[in-house]
């Protein structure tokens, strides 16, 4: 630690820049600093991504970096940071704290805030609870086991000190929350929803508490006038100037109007609203928050964001979180004789916020592993803890001694919350242990339940006729649950906060981003969907994530939910002149990664403009070949037949000579959950048990129904069947993935097929080669360890039963 005074001389005081050349002399040093900070910013956080951890922790890390391991270098620090140059940064670090300021305010959504619910009030206003009670015993603690330090002595003024101490404890870094909720995929969890608005909350009151207290530690009894005008200024921002600034902005971003010039002036506010709350004696943070709290979310929030934040959060918010690492000293922590038992207080900090939200838990009756899960959540630090920190320090608030324990008890707080929940609480892990839930194993008099994962508004289309077609009925209803996917492609705070629930009326709901407004359309038409079936119940639900990572998101859903289905919408889309083009290659990575680790059973949905057919003249085919894929496509082939003016034919077809030879490769990869090696025979017992059980009571029962045969001997007699087959023109195809056929020919088909996930059949009936027209699903199976990732004539007859039947003979 060193103390630097600067004598600044002024060669014209009638230009802006007074002092030296800047351009020469500062503006080096400026940019080589700016570029370090961000530079071992990004490097820390590379390195702590495995575990999770938020860029506040890298940006931290950068500070004490620079002070702990290269202050031992000669002139090494010196040559990084001049003490010439640390105006500079300072000024450009505070410019960099109004920023994010702003940003955390523009992150909050004000409507969920205004009208906040009781238990996530209850639970955040309990989380001040114990810090307020036990945190100034601690802080007497922390003095009496430090002593009097000769080098580094204890403030003098206590009660300040008690203030800030017990202020910093009870705050939760919103930002932070939804970070560690994203990156542990709980976001969308019961226990995720309730800590993200819990932690939006306790964040709001931290802010006021900030607003309201700091100023009296600082200024004693004189700051009642600037906490009052400070109030009223925060009085009329947001129940006087929201409305109207709401009003000409929505106006303005309807018509496209705005530009990088009046984006500018909008961005000028910020600091406008920090000048005027730093003028009436809180912090200019205040104002900047606010400022960006009133502003309206959606569409415009993503204008001003894509001007400012590549600058401002990439480059000036480093500056300032490392400022707060190169403050903090280990050595005063450690080499003081009495270290054990800081270390002791340090960890008792961390356990304040956890008990007071266990006791609140304790009455909304949450179980203890959620109470405590939630608990460890909310006591994340984030901004405003390093803030109210590093103003503490500024003013002479807080000693040397106490910033370094309270600044290392706040870090570990942040640090241990992924890593403890990723333990205690596995989601992802749930499901492995649940019952199987296919719909092969759903009881007739069951809710079927549906997770249908949609990207646009037509492919919402496409699905809700393909489950119009489950035939509904007051006896087994459906209940679908629509998940819209939203790639995150910018600060997760900010793009979670405009999906947050948003109460009709208020100011600001017309202002709607691309994803918004195509969520509402998707909703809409559910909504239709589920108020023109009595038997069919529908909720929206969106998701934000990363496309690598957003399959999880989808298993917490339909784990959650209890689903027994999950549609996914295949990559093609029809185009205008009825040939299947990619629209996003990403969308076929989701659907190999949901196969392969689903909770339930999966269907891909080729859609073929499904959604204009009358189901009245519907005709389906379901082809049976073998295995548990088959087996599920054949129950909802054989629910849908029971929908009326639907008629189903099934198509068996049964493999003799090289096609019925034995793969026995799939015995070594595949694992299944009634039993770990199911040979090729006991499959066959399966298939021929489940196909009669469906013969005998669904064909014999139901003029709708037909069953055929075909004969299969080699790989060539495959496509002869499907071409067949297309001359009946049928408006829906529904076959198996495959897994688990143990079938040579297959085996070797798959590995020629361009979209393995829709397995040998499924990938034929969607090729170019085939000329139809008909939309296909493709069905795999809970409970067989997910997808494993390659001239002739006919003749019809009549099997013994009287149905027709298709018989393929080598000539």
């Amino acid at each position: 630690m060193s103390t630097a005074c600067y004598d600044v001389l002024v060669h014209d005081p009638n230009i802006i820049w007074q002092t030296d050349n800047i351009l020469f002399n500062e503006l080096p040093t400026l940019a080589f600093q700016i570029a370090t900070a961000t530079i071992i910013s990004r490097f820390f956080f590379f390195i702590y991504k495995p575990f999770h951890q938020s860029q506040l922790i890298s940006q931290i890390s950068v500070g004490i970096f620079l002070t702990q391991f290269l202050w031992g270098i000669p002139n090494m620090f010196g040559l990084l940071y001049p003490k010439t140059g640390v105006i500079n940064i300072d000024v450009l670090t505070h410019a960099g704290v109004v920023y994010y300021a702003f940003q955390t305010g523009l992150e909050m959504n004000l409507d969920t805030i205004l009208h906040v619910k009781k238990k996530p009030a209850t639970i955040a206003i309990s989380g001040f609870i114990f810090p307020m009670v036990i945190g100034p015993a601690l802080y007497t603690l922390h003095r009496k086991v430090y002593g009097n330090g000769e080098k580094y002595p204890l403030e003098e003024s206590k009660i300040n000190a008690y203030v800030m101490w017990t202020l910093v404890l009870t705050v939760t870094g919103f930002p932070v929350v939804v970070h560690a909720l994203t990156e542990l995929k709980l976001l969308y969890t019961r226990l995720g929803k309730i800590a993200l608005t819990t932690a939006m909350i306790s964040d709001t009151y931290a802010w006021i508490l900030f607003t309201l207290v700091v100023p009296f530690s600082i200024n004693g009894t004189r700051a009642i006038y600037s906490v009052l005008s400070t109030v009223i200024f925060v009085f009329i921002c947001i129940y006087v100037a929201r409305p109207i600034i709401v009003k000409v902005i929505d106006r303005k971003t309807e018509k496209d109007e705005w530009d990088d010039n009046q984006l500018l002036f909008v961005v000028m506010g910020i600091f406008v609203c920090a000048h005027i709350t730093d003028t009436l004696g809180t912090h200019g943070i205040v104002g900047a928050f606010v400022y960006g709290l009133i502003l309206p979310h959606g569409k415009f929030a993503d204008l001003v964001t894509s001007v400012i934040d590549d600058f401002g959060g990439a480059f000036l918010v480093p500056l300032y979180f490392s400022g707060s690492g190169m403050r903090l000293s280990f050595t005063i922590i450690f080499q003081q004789p009495n270290w054990p038992l800081t270390l002791m207080v340090i960890i008792l900090l961390c356990v304040l916020k956890i008990l007071s939200t266990l006791f609140a838990t304790f009455f909304f009756g949450m179980r203890n592993r959620d109470g405590f899960a939630l608990g460890i959540i909310l006591n994340t630090k984030g901004a405003v803890a390093l803030m109210m920190l590093n103003t503490a320090w500024d003013k002479s608030i807080l000693s040397v001694p106490t910033y370094s324990v309270l600044t290392v008890g706040v870090l570990l707080m942040t640090i241990v919350v992924p890593p403890i929940i990723n333990i205690i609480y596995k989601p992802r892990k749930q499901f492995e242990r649940t019952k199987l839930k296919t719909i092969q194993k759903l009881r007739l008099d069951a809710e079927l339940r549906i997770l249908a994962c949609v990207h646009n508004t037509r492919q919402a289309t496409g699905i809700i006729g393909l489950i119009e077609s489950f035939n509904a009925t007051r006896l087994s209803p459906i209940h679908v649950f629509s998940l819209y996917l939203v790639e995150l492609t910018r600060r997760t705070g900010a793009l979670v906060a405009t999906y947050m629930e948003k109460p009709s009326g208020q100011p600001g709901a017309q202002n709607l981003t691309k994803s918004q407004e195509e969520l509402e359309r998707i909703n809409n038409s559910f909504e239709a969907f589920g108020e023109a079936n009595d038997a069919v119940r529908v909720q929206t639900l969106n998701v934000v994530s990363d496309y690598e990572t957003i399959h999880e998101d989808v298993f917490n859903s339909a784990n959650e939910k209890h689903t027994s289905l999950i549609i996914l919408p295949f990559h093609k889309q029809l185009s205008s002149e009825g040939a299947l083009k990619t629209i996003n290659i990403a969308y076929r990575d989701i659907n190999l990664n949901v196969m392969q680790g689903a909770p339930c059973s999966v269907g891909i949905f080729v859609d073929r403009d499904i959604g204009l057919l009358p189901k009245m003249k519907f005709c389906i085919c379901m082809i049976f070949v073998g295995g548990p894929d088959d087996r599920e496509a054949l129950a909802i082939a054989w629910r849908m037949a029971g929908h009326p003016g639907t008629r189903l034919s099934v198509v068996r077809m049964l493999l003799f000579d090289k096609a019925a030879e034995v793969d026995t490769s799939s015995h070594a990869e595949a694992q299944g959950i009634l039993s770990v090696v199911m040979d090729n025979e006991k499959q066959k017992d399966l298939d021929d048990e489940y196909v009669n059980s469906f013969r005998l009571i669904g064909v014999n029962n139901n003029d709708s129904i037909s069953y055929s045969e075909a004969d299969v001997h080699s790989s060539e007699d495959i496509p002869t069947i499907l071409n067949e087959l297309e001359t009946f023109g049928y408006n829906l195809y529904i076959v198996g993935q495959g897994n688990r056929r143990n079938s040579q020919v297959f085996a070797n088909l798959l590995e020629w097929c361009d979209c393995s996930e829709l397995g040998v059949i499924g990938d034929m009936l969607v090729s170019t080669s085939f000329g139809l027209r008909s939309s296909v699903l493709v069905v795999q199976q809970y409970g067989y360890g997910g997808m494993v990732l390659g001239k002739q004539s006919n003749h019809v007859t009549t099997n013994n039963d009287g149905f027709e039947s298709l018989v393929v003979k080598a000539e």
